[in-house]
């Protein structure tokens, strides 16, 4: 008989991904408390460590998203803690989320990706720093908050990058534009589960493509060649297992048709993928015969397996 447990869901948070977060989080409890679990919300702030040392739980699920709580900051408490918690651990998380970084793993991993550079977001603002087409992206956030793609048409890049209101660092990654389709991969444990394509009406698969109802559509699986569908499934877990991932995560891949089997790229690995009505890797278990209770229900296990 499944053991039901004390379970805090983390939410929310002050990172430009919080209204995602308390979306995510609000779903896994919902699910919890539906497979039986004892299940209190925290609303994350500089309070935390003493709110969870109030609340005492056996397992934490960890529904943050971006900064503080996905890069592996939230993570370093919660082990000074002694408490087990959903998805990556500190080194997986923090290198995951910063984007270079996670590119040396990958390169050294022989998983392609493609060419890009940090520089200074005064020196992307002030003229191009690659030939276009190129992307500019915040080096340490997710959701594809404040991503541009600067088009070979673009006399300069973006003024967005010049605002007062930037708050996502002094430093950008500058990255090759890769042109095709937009593919993803959750991986569960040590199972890739399938290819899902995301088309969008939008410019690209941005903040409010993702978030946002009929941003997006999900085809899964994907209608691409069979060598592709095996070379991502072997991809994402790769990527999982290099960055050292644990529970669930998403890889995000470029594919340009044009170039056959040497045009998918990896962008980036998600560790903690949303759980919002319209995110992909609830989606994908879905399409496995797993459902969102199971597969929440599945990650509080997983981590208990972590002590």
């Amino acid at each position: 008989m499944r053991k039901h447990k004390k379970i805090v869901v983390l939410k929310g948070g002050w990172s430009p991904e919080r209204e995602v977060s308390l979306v995510s989080g609000a779903e896994a409890a919902k699910a919890l408390r539906e497979a039986g679990h004892d299940v209190f919300e925290i609303d994350a702030d500089r309070n935390l460590a003493a709110r969870l040392a109030e609340a005492n739980p056996d397992v934490v699920f960890n529904a943050l998203h971006g900064q503080w709580g996905e890069d592996g900051c939230v993570q370093g408490l919660l082990e000074v803690m002694g408490l087990p918690y959903t998805h990556s651990g500190v080194l997986a998380s923090s290198l995951a989320m910063d984007k270079q970084r996670a590119k040396a793993v990958f390169e050294n991993a022989g998983i392609p990706s493609p060419f890009g550079k940090i520089v200074p977001r005064a020196d992307a603002a002030g003229g191009h720093v690659m030939k276009p087409p190129y992307v500019i992206k915040p080096n340490a956030q997710g959701s594809s908050v404040g991503v541009f793609i600067v088009r070979e048409r673009d006399n300069r890049p973006p003024a967005e990058l010049t605002s007062k209101e930037w708050a996502l660092g002094d430093e950008v990654l500058v990255e090759k534009f890769i042109p095709g389709r937009e593919l993803t991969v959750a991986v569960m444990g040590d199972r890739p589960l399938c290819v899902t394509e995301i088309t969008t009406g939008l410019a690209f698969y941005d903040y409010e493509a993702k978030y946002a109802d009929g941003g997006s559509t999900h085809v899964l699986p994907a209608d691409i060649p069979s060598e592709i569908t095996e070379n991502a499934l072997e991809l994402s877990l790769r990527a999982h297992q290099a960055l050292g991932c644990r529970g669930m995560s998403r890889a995000d891949f470029r594919y340009d048709p044009s170039a056959g089997n040497d045009g998918l790229f990896c962008l980036e690995v998600n560790t903690q993928p949303g759980l919002t009505p319209t995110s992909l890797a609830p989606e994908q278990a879905a399409s496995m015969g797993v459902s969102f209770v199971e597969l929440c229900n599945w990650m509080v296990e997983d981590a208990s397996c972590q002590r």
